[in-house]
């Protein structure tokens, strides 16, 4: 048989083939199915309706049984299905999820409990086998097997998707290290001061500004944030032109090489395609936050800041929106967000000045005032030499204490003493802080260290310091007559010691409103 008929009788086959699909298609039954975000050994949010949602065939109805409770939802003409369950109570006791429609799927080891979401880049990421004690922690996590985790597969898209790919874990030995260590500490805190299950969908990826988790209509609601999709939009077209180019110089190739042997291939290597980068703009929200809602959470938590720290004025309204887009995608109305404020970083420097990171953390703050908003400081606990500091313990154990005093209503000390008001008596500023919990302190020290004074003139000096009161510290400088600002901890890697008596370091802060290094970035 010659080559001619081979290749016929193949292209017949195909063909006949694809008729047996086309006509048989309509008559084809679609499984129930679920969003992977349900599986074995997930926990459910308790205290709020919950969502169970999947796909079937159009118009199927489909029945969702958990316990003595039963949910019905029938599937859109594109057979989408969403079923509620009523609220449910904690509980330690294993229970299967049953979703039944022409065919049955059972999820077993199902806990009820308190969910959260744990994002950001790659602080967030970094897994508890990279965190302090690492041995440690996984022979230890064998003591928790009510912390479940679900970590969400590193995805980019250019519109909200449906689907993810990821699994629910037991917290032990073998699955701890590769999991969050940020959320893992917080999830075992919140576990072991409440008592109840603790359910942990991380989704992060390292390196990743706030624009690519925000989504395309909270970034095209603010002009602020135009130049961010602009850049994106002229990635693209040099994307386009690159491959037009590419296009072009084959097909000379091609029409060279015709009846020619031996002539070389054309040297114009691929371009890399900006669709798949991950500082697309709404690129990780559409395919790793879209497809995580609406399950239930009770909040989220937010480890991430580095990547904008050049745009910090841009990020107090970038940040909001995002959490706005957030919110508004979950319609379960303002739940808590709990935002770490970045570590310190880089050498210390010897003399008080702008820094780009303190308006970073000035921005993380005026976002963590707003409601249900909070912060956990780490101003403490980074490292000079390393971005991504080992410490992650005290990290998820900060932003706990955030937790069970906001959103769990338990009357733990949870916030560094915060600057209240400022005033000035002649070369002295006196300062009056709140957040104090008995008292303030020097810790490590004899004298308080990381308070700047400056004039009328804008320079800033180093100042002295000193505790008078349980609520109040002094600040003065020999260099300045007539001071009429304060910053405290106001740089990448400030040397500061100001804490209150539960032993929280105070939150960095500045009086004045002076313009910053990062004013006009965007």
């Amino acid at each position: 048989m010659n080559a001619f008929m081979t290749a016929r009788r193949a292209g017949a086959a195909l063909w006949l083939s694809t008729l047996v699909l086309v006509v048989s298609a309509p008559f084809a039954r679609a499984d129930v199915k679920l969003s992977p975000m349900f599986g074995d050994h997930m926990v459910l949010q308790q205290g709020m309706p919950v969502p169970v949602w999947g796909t079937a065939d159009a118009n199927e109805e489909v029945t969702v049984t958990l316990g003595g409770q039963t949910a019905k939802a029938t599937a859109d003409g594109s057979g989408k299905w969403v079923a509620k369950l009523a609220p449910l109570t904690a509980s330690s006791q294993p229970a299967q999820l049953t979703v039944k429609g022409k065919n049955e799927v059972a999820i077993k080891d199902v806990l009820v409990g308190e969910v959260w979401v744990c994002s950001g880049q790659s602080n967030m990421e970094m897994n508890v086998a990279s965190s302090l004690r690492a041995e440690q922690e996984r022979n230890e996590a064998a003591n928790y097997p009510n912390v479940r985790m679900f970590t969400v597969e590193k995805a980019v898209a250019g519109k909200p998707l449906t689907m993810l790919k990821g699994s629910w874990e037991v917290s032990g030995p073998q699955t701890v290290g590769r999991f969050s260590a940020v959320g893992y500490f917080f999830g075992r805190e919140l576990h072991k001061q409440l008592g109840v299950p603790v359910g942990l969908i991380h989704t992060s990826w390292g390196g990743t500004p706030a624009e690519s988790w925000a989504t395309a209509e909270a970034l095209a609601a603010d002009p602020d944030f135009k130049p961010i999709t602009d850049r994106w939009n002229q990635q693209f077209a040099d994307f386009g032109k690159q491959l037009g180019q590419l296009s072009q110089s084959i097909a000379q190739w091609q029409g060279s090489a015709a009846g020619q042997s031996g002539t070389p291939t054309p040297d114009a290597p691929l371009p890399a395609d900006p669709r798949s980068n991950p500082w697309r703009p709404s690129g990780l929200y559409n395919a790793m936050i879209a497809p995580v809602v609406p399950y239930a959470i009770k909040g989220a938590t937010w480890y991430q800041g580095e990547s904008n720290a050049g745009r910090a004025y841009q990020y107090r309204k970038l940040l909001p929106a995002m959490i706005g887009s957030w919110r508004k995608a979950w319609g379960q109305g303002e739940f808590p967000f709990l935002i770490v404020s970045l570590a310190n970083f880089t050498p210390v420097k010897d003399e008080p000045g702008d820094s780009d990171w303190a308006e970073l953390r000035e921005a993380q703050t005026l976002t963590a005032n707003q409601p249900n908003n909070g912060q956990s400081i780490t101003i403490d606990i980074g490292d000079a030499v390393d971005i991504h500091p080992k410490n992650k313990q005290e990290v998820g154990r900060r932003l706990a204490l955030v937790a069970l005093a906001n959103s769990y209503k338990k009357d733990v000390p949870f916030a560094g003493p915060t600057y209240e008001s400022m005033t000035a008596e002649g070369d002295t500023v006196v300062l009056k802080f709140k957040n104090t919990y008995g008292g303030l302190s020097a810790k490590g020290a004899d004298t308080l260290k990381g308070f700047a004074v400056a004039g009328e003139d804008h320079k800033w000096h180093w100042a002295d310091a000193k505790i008078a009161g349980s609520d109040t510290v002094v600040v003065h400088s020999d260099k300045v007559s007539k001071p009429v600002a304060v910053r405290y901890a106001w740089a990448n890697n400030p040397v500061c010691n100001l804490y209150n008596k539960a032993d929280l370091p105070a939150v960095p802060f500045r009086t004045d409103d002076w313009k910053g290094v990062t004013a006009d970035a965007r």
